[in-house]
């Protein structure tokens, strides 16, 4: 399993629509094979700043993310919303084990 948090600032006019736009981006992707978990998490104290927890069964499994229609659509309606250029982390699960997820 490959886990990426990814890290988004949204200027704060643009939190409902981004929202809006990251939810339908992750009901589609949890359709896609290469994805266990897709979690869309909003900071409690900043409601401007959101994480993304994407848990993926392969290592091919991301590129292929990148190129589902959905993905693709995703990126271009937010990304004048960012208030800053989102940044990711990669991880490797330690527990649970794969079969966990």
């Amino acid at each position: 399993m490959l886990i990426i948090h990814v890290q988004v600032q949204v200027k704060p006019e643009d939190v409902e629509e981004f929202c809006r736009a990251t939810i339908e981006n992750a009901r589609e992707s949890i359709g896609e094979p290469g994805i266990a978990r897709f979690d869309v998490l909003q900071q409690v104290d900043d409601p401007t700043r959101f994480l993304l927890v994407e848990v993926y069964r392969d290592e091919d499994a991301p590129a292929r993310h990148k190129e589902a229609i959905h993905y693709t659509r995703w990126r271009e309606l937010v990304a004048g919303m960012m208030a800053s250029p989102r940044t990711s982390i990669m991880y490797a699960s330690v527990f649970p084990a794969d079969e966990g997820y």
